[in-house]
């Protein structure tokens, strides 16, 4: 059942507004799993200034909910309420390098895409961003990391704007950055974009680093299945595929999700899975691992919105 359209009501509040807003705006297609309902609202502002212009307007009972690529992220069959921020065009996608060996990018740049700047300006220490499924936004949310190095390691500063529409710079110890987290208090800020700490290196150095990541994707990783990346965090004192193989899970299925034969920490969509079977057959791992092990894994993708 389609959301009210509020579209009108926002555009009145906000005439000034340059991005794109659409109502009921299916979400599906732009998650890697392909599952999902649609967004009560859909926006994709032209730059910063325009976010945070939208968000100085928005009635505060409307919800807001930021999603970025989709790599690690089940949108629920019934859709997300409210106001939903995707980042995109040239306001939130561009890249410089800046003097002191730094890289600046945009919150809507994948993550290997600043893997591959910086290995272009051969600056070390950023080639593990080639291994990680997404764009800079979700790895600052989440404290991306991969091949021995994570988002924490390389963070000067990250910039937002508020739920109130004031533009906000968050230095590293600001981030709280924990294991694939950040602190609380980053919640209610949209990054907009971020600034990296690299070093000196030998581009054809960095290159091989990139490629040693790439081809160890390719052997151990679903990734030319419709799946959302790593299910869940290593719990302290063991491997979250080890314990969910060991709980004999790999390969089992609810609907059209199964947990994938390749690599046991990750889900795929076969073909026609709904939202629910994706997060039912995530839930029912963790109910099997807990019965097995007595650990209890917790879920590293995000789940969001109402259930059909």
């Amino acid at each position: 059942m389609p959301f009210a359209d509020l579209s009108s009501d926002i555009r009145a509040a906000a005439p000034d507004l340059r991005g794109r807003l659409l109502p009921n705006q299916d979400l599906s297609a732009l998650t890697w799993f392909r599952v999902g309902g649609a967004a009560q609202l859909l926006f994709t502002p032209a730059d910063e200034d325009d976010l945070a212009y939208l968000l100085s307007k928005l009635p505060a009972e409307i919800p807001v909910t930021v999603i970025g690529l989709g790599s690690n992220l089940i949108v629920r069959d019934g859709g997300i309420p409210g106001l939903v921020i995707r980042l995109g065009g040239k306001g939130f996608t561009e890249i410089a390098v800046e003097p002191g060996d730094r890289l600046r990018a945009g919150t809507a740049v994948p993550d290997v895409k600043v893997a591959r700047a910086a290995a272009d300006a051969s600056l070390d220490g950023l080639a593990f961003f080639r291994g990680i499924p997404g764009s800079i936004g979700g790895a600052l949310r989440m404290n991306a990391g991969a091949h021995g190095g994570e988002t924490t390691d390389v963070l000067v500063e990250a910039r937002g704007v508020t739920r109130k529409g004031e533009l906000v710079k968050l230095s590293h110890a600001q981030m709280g950055f924990t294991y694939r987290n950040s602190a609380e208090a980053t919640r209610e800020i949209i990054f907009t974009s971020a600034l990296f700490q690299g070093r000196p290196g030998e581009q054809a150095a960095i290159q091989a680093e990139m490629d040693r990541v790439t081809q160890a994707r390719e052997a151990a990783q679903p990734i030319k299945e419709r799946t959302g990346g790593s299910t869940f965090k290593n719990p302290e004192g063991g491997k979250a595929w080890q314990l969910i193989d060991a709980a004999g899970c790999r390969g089992l299925r609810i609907g059209g999700a199964q947990v994938s034969e390749m690599h046991c920490n990750f889900l795929i969509n076969t073909g026609g899975a709904t939202a629910a079977d994706v997060e039912g057959l995530g839930e029912e791992v963790r109910r099997r691992v807990k019965e097995n092990s007595g650990f209890e894994l917790q879920w590293e993708i995000k789940r969001i919105g109402v259930a059909a």
